[in-house]
């Protein structure tokens, strides 16, 4: 079977003094858990590049676990969380700490339930869709139905996301595995997919866009006994010695899916899935509000190569961990400038109602409106894209947007059969009238 972009790991020699153990480790000074072909070429020079990867390769025995998910006695991954994983792990839990915003007055408004939008719309354009973030957003706030497949596909995944995030106190089951994969799929056709059933024969692979063959997944008839050791494994309580970090967890849970290919289509949306539904369920609840995706998408090769990675070298499971460590960290810097300059805007609106009858009146999503309607004059809120924005009611938004208008901050708008409201041109100056 021919395997496109990764050049394959070499055969070790026997074991001798080389005396390069203690300048060649894991992972690289950086902190990288590199492959073969990529760390050839960063060998201090006059050392003998297969010398170094054997140095390498013995390092990453020490504290290696193995995990099996099938019966069969050869087939089993393996991973090791060395002391360069653990401080990533670390600063991961100290942002679901402290990294929120801690005032009471803002509390966890500044998590805007858009973001939550940014990886239904990143997820889908990852798998194809070409729909862009505007029309995508306009259509999932204005509530209209899908135009075409890949908006269908993107809304889909948005009702993924608020399902994963009902389910979180769950146990893992194959019914559930399946109920996201129905979600996912819903009204969408590519490779035959039906939604919410697995793949019934073996005619499936993962290929480039020349047709080279980058993956062949396990047996159909392994799917089925494959995904209820999968299941077990996330209910499994993994503690003392058996312990296990839920990251690392949720990480091996994205990979499994991908790894199983148990659908004929939407592996990829059902394995993100989970990987959120696990973070979620073990009170990494800032992850609603952050989009792996967006940068899965930035690199798609790199996404593919860590899972050819892990097969090509013994299984080793954490080229996929620590390439998915890397975009967790990139997606949580993100998500950090959104929350700073959330922040500001809440201070430069908080000090422009300072001292007027308002601000006592007004709470985070009035006060967000008002910024946003100070920024964009003339534009047009409704019930329905409130609602979802914040994340609140229909009913309840409606309520907030009422009293805006009773406080003379937006006019009330006829669109069609559909109450709205319009912000004023002058509305900073009517505000510092208050």
């Amino acid at each position: 079977m021919a395997k496109a972009f990764i050049e394959k790991v070499p055969a070790l020699p026997a074991a001798q003094d080389t005396g390069y153990g203690n300048r060649y480790r894991d992972v690289d000074a950086r902190g990288r858990y590199l492959y073969w072909e990529e760390f050839k070429w960063r060998v201090e020079e006059g050392d003998d590049p297969i010398l170094a990867w054997a140095s390498v390769k013995n390092a990453r025995i020490f504290g290696r676990k193995y995990l099996k998910f099938t019966d069969k006695k050869t087939d089993f991954f393996t991973y090791c969380v060395s002391d360069a994983l653990q401080e990533k792990l670390y600063d991961i839990m100290e942002f679901s700490r402290v990294g929120l915003v801690p005032s009471d007055a803002i509390g966890n408004q500044f998590l805007l339930s858009s973001l939550s939008i940014e990886e239904a719309i990143n997820s889908s354009q990852l798998e194809g869709a070409s729909t862009t973030r505007r029309v995508a957003q306009e259509m999932l706030k204005a509530q209209r139905k899908p135009k075409d497949e890949d908006e269908q596909m993107i809304y889909n995944n948005y009702l993924l996301m608020k399902a994963l995030k009902n389910d979180k106190n769950e146990m893992l089951s194959i019914d559930m595995i399946l109920r996201f994969h129905s979600i996912a799929t819903d009204k969408t056709y590519h490779n035959k997919v039906v939604p919410g059933q697995f793949r019934t024969d073996n005619d499936i692979y993962i290929a480039d866009r020349n047709d080279n063959v980058l993956f062949q997944p396990p047996n159909v008839d392994e799917v089925i006994p494959r995904m209820k050791q999968l299941c077990e494994f996330a209910n499994d309580i993994h503690k003392g010695s058996d312990f296990m970090h839920p990251v690392i967890k949720a990480i091996i849970l994205h990979y499994m899916i991908g790894y199983i290919h148990p659908f004929s289509d939407g592996n990829g949306r059902t394995a993100r899935a989970l990987f959120y539904w696990f973070m979620l369920k073990n009170g990494y609840d800032y992850f609603e509000y952050i989009s792996i995706s967006k940068f899965l998408k930035e690199a798609p090769v790199k996404y593919t190569k860590s899972y050819q990675y892990v097969e090509a070298d013994e299984n080793d499971l954490n080229y996929f961990i620590f390439y998915q460590i890397e975009i967790i960290m990139r997606a949580i810097e993100d998500l950090r400038k959104y929350l700073d300059i959330k922040s500001k805007e809440y201070e430069e609106i908080d000090r422009l109602l300072k001292k007027t009858s308002l601000e006592q009146l007004l709470n985070f999503i009035q006060k967000d409106i008002i910024k946003t309607s100070i920024k964009r004059p003339g534009k047009i809120f409704t019930a329905n894209e409130v609602a979802i924005e914040y994340d609140i009611s229909i009913n309840t938004a409606r309520s907030y947007l009422q009293k805006l208008v009773e406080y003379e901050i937006l006019s009330p708008y006829k669109k069609g059969r559909i109450k709205a409201y319009i912000a004023p041109e002058n509305l900073a100056d009517v505000v510092k009238g208050k």
